[in-house]
């Protein structure tokens, strides 16, 4: 099956350039159905057969379905292993990856950034709150300030080099300056230094 060429479906997101950006770090060939979030794609009957959630992004290989961008992203690197990015190989690097993947997920993403988004972007159909966006705001200050101290001696979070980890990092950042985040100094540095990978550059045109 891994002869197949991987489906991946949704485009226009942080969440949805995850995949797509590690498919064009691992040169893995793919096919792309850049279907938006809002648009009513993602409730067609077509789609909600792949995925029932009705959410972006998703992934069809053969007759394998998947969807949640970190599962994605960590299927697609484990079925087309590769030493142009770090993946983990003993049981500490697996377990280092999935801390800091959850950590990006849990505490950046869902209960920071895209609360925010759903009282932000999005207000017209959830609702203004200013004070959970100002609250969401602190809290991922909170945690933005124990990436930058790891950031001091690290060059990447995982010590093996740049990673899964990263990616879910730097689809964050860029929805944080989205949302008038100012970066601290480490944090700054090692964006800085990614932006220029080439993969990310082609990921980036083509999700957006």
């Amino acid at each position: 099956m891994s002869n197949e060429i991987i489906k991946l479906w949704g485009a226009g997101t942080a969440r949805t350039l995850r995949p797509i950006w590690i498919a064009e770090e691992l040169k893995v060939e793919y096919e792309l159905n850049p279907i938006g979030p809002r648009t009513g794609e993602t409730l067609t009957t077509e789609y909600t057969s792949l995925n029932p959630k009705q959410k972006i992004p998703s992934l069809e290989h053969g007759s394998f379905k998947l969807s949640e961008s970190v599962a994605i992203c960590k299927y697609i690197q484990n079925t087309f292993p590769s030493k142009n990015i770090f993946i983990p190989s003993s049981s500490q690097e697996m377990a280092k990856e999935d801390e800091w993947c959850n950590y990006i997920y849990g505490e950046v993403d869902e209960t920071s950034l895209y609360v925010m988004r759903r009282h932000y972007d999005l207000k017209d159909i959830y609702g203004a709150a200013p004070k959970v966006v100002a609250s969401c705001r602190e809290y991922l200050q909170r945690h933005f300030k124990v990436i930058e101290k790891h950031l001091e001696n690290n060059e990447y979070l995982l010590s093996g080099g740049f990673g899964l980890a990263d990616i879910l990092l730097m689809s964050c950042l860029d929805w944080a300056i989205f949302y008038e985040f100012e970066l601290s100094k480490n944090i700054t540095i090692y964006r800085d230094k990614i932006i220029k990978r080439t993969a990310f550059i082609k990921a980036m045109e083509v999700n957006y």
